[in-house]
């Protein structure tokens, strides 16, 4: 590193160096990183708070280059974290060196600390923290990373970026759980196994999640009696996320997204699952599901003038992919926009299995992504 950038980031409060005790031996300098965008490349939406780098929706993280001879990264829990009454609503973390899951831990303290690569001779390495479960029953943030003998760099930026708006699908939810007779964990929750995550792996994408299991357009995973108005992801399209806790007192969801921190190529609708427990085939719920999704894809656009938006319905039930048609049908013909298509995804197969709360398992995750990413290139020609 230049010694004059290495000093302006000192100054800005970027990186803090460690000072060694005179023994009469070398020892490599310590720098610790405070983790934004001028250290490392964010993952998915993120939010430098406090000299931390907030993680909360789904596959939120951090990727970065370390040259050196050891890494350390520390990870701060949410104000939830150390609650005993909680243990499965804490994050789930994963860091992965050179593409290799070094650690998979709950965050149930105010701070953990990973050394995740260390050598006696300085070498280089590529680093990826990402947060496996979701938004709604957890956060957590990558407090800093300290790095001896060496410097750390953002990860480049891969050639394509998506986003995947979604619920408990997307979220991953129940996947490291093949019963289908369990119920909700984070400890079970891994967004790498997602369809949407594996689509973005087969496409070379950089990606965001933008999920909360049991959320819909009109209503949250309901009885059929009434409409759990709530829980409908288009009202924290625009947030940094959802949670019922807080860190450092602070809620994601006051928190509003800057659009501008990155445009997607893509974006992928997969919202109606549970918006059909609710709408029970009744015609003026469905109406209501219906101009509901053209009004959050007029919200989509105008956030994201330029992107290809694709809506997808069907891997737990496709009771309503004839009105998410509907749905890009009159949003086109009112506004124009072409930009904009649809594409079932099949029914999950009882030969597949199924995850905690008959959600899909990795493998119906693996053929999902399959159909989506064909998809994908077919429309966009890439």
């Amino acid at each position: 590193m230049n010694i004059r950038k290495l000093l302006a980031l000192v100054c800005a409060g970027a990186i803090t160096m460690g000072m060694t005790a005179c023994t009469g031996e070398k020892s490599d300098p310590v720098m610790t990183y405070v983790p934004s965008s001028e250290n490392v490349k964010p993952l998915g939406r993120t939010m430098v708070t406090d000299d931390m780098l907030w993680l909360a929706f789904s596959g939120s993280g951090a990727e970065f280059t370390v040259s050196g001879t050891k890494a350390e990264i520390v990870i701060a829990g949410d104000d939830n974290a150390e609650k005993p009454d909680n243990e499965d609503d804490k994050a789930r973390i994963a860091v992965y060196v050179n593409g290799e899951r070094v650690v998979d831990d709950m965050i149930d303290h105010a701070e953990e600390t990973y050394t995740v690569f260390e050598s006696e001779a300085p070498a280089e390495c590529d680093i990826k923290i990402v947060k496996l479960s979701e938004t709604a029953m957890s956060t957590c943030a990558v407090k800093s990373i300290t790095v001896e003998g060496g410097e750390i760099k953002p990860a480049e930026k891969k050639e394509h970026f998506i986003e995947f708006v979604g619920d408990s699908i997307t979220c991953g939810y129940g996947v490291d759980d093949e019963n289908r007779d369990h119920h909700f964990s984070t400890k079970t929750e891994d967004v790498t196994k997602t369809y949407a995550y594996k689509t973005a792996e087969a496409l070379n994408a950089d990606y965001s999640m933008v999920s909360i299991s049991g959320y819909g357009i009109i209503s949250g995973y309901s009885d059929g009696k009434k409409k759990v108005a709530n829980q409908q992801l288009p009202k924290y399209y625009d947030k940094l996320g959802f949670s019922y806790g807080t860190f450092k007192g602070k809620k994601v969801s006051s928190e509003s997204w800057d659009f501008t921190g990155y445009t997607p190529d893509v974006i992928v609708v997969n919202l109606g699952t549970n918006d059909e427990s609710y709408t029970k085939n009744k015609e003026d719920r469905i109406k209501d599901y219906t101009d509901s999704y053209v009004e959050f894809l007029k919200t989509i656009r105008s956030n994201n003038p330029d992107s290809q938006i694709i809506c997808t319905l069907g891997i737990m039930g496709s009771g309503l992919y004839p009105y998410v048609e509907q749905a890009v049908q009159n949003y086109t013909e009112e506004t124009g926009d072409t930009k904009v298509c649809a594409m079932p995804f099949d029914v999950q197969s009882p030969d597949d299995g199924y995850a905690a709360d008959w959600h899909p398992t990795d493998a119906t995750h693996t053929k999902a992504a399959e159909k989506l990413t064909a998809e994908i290139k077919s429309v966009m020609g890439w």
